[in-house]
């Protein structure tokens, strides 16, 4: 498996290309990675300082329980919500205390 590098920038993974087919709630099948792994280190650290790290992901987009409810329905999705949402997760911090 390839090993693909975070933005030095952002700090984030590349797009990789996915999307939803609204008419089915269908989603881009063979992208993205089955795992993710990666080594960082603190520019800013101090050995001084608390501190605390954690980290963030963001899952490829997926029809909301909404959208999938309209079309099973046969009716027009809500125009007052996102057709798609994508969910999120955090680790348990890691504490650093001098």
């Amino acid at each position: 498996m390839p090993i693909e590098m975070p933005d030095s920038t952002t700090h984030r993974c590349l797009d990789d290309g996915t999307g939803v087919d609204l008419r089915d709630c269908s989603y881009t099948q063979g992208v993205g990675a089955g795992q993710l792994a990666a080594l960082w280190q603190d520019p800013d650290f101090d050995p001084d300082q608390r501190a605390f790290y954690y980290v963030r992901a963001l899952e490829n987009p997926t029809c909301r329980w909404s959208t999938w409810d309209a079309l099973r329905l046969g009716i027009e999705p809500r125009a007052d919500l996102h057709a798609t949402l994508q969910e999120r997760a955090w680790s348990s911090p890691i504490w650093y205390a001098p």
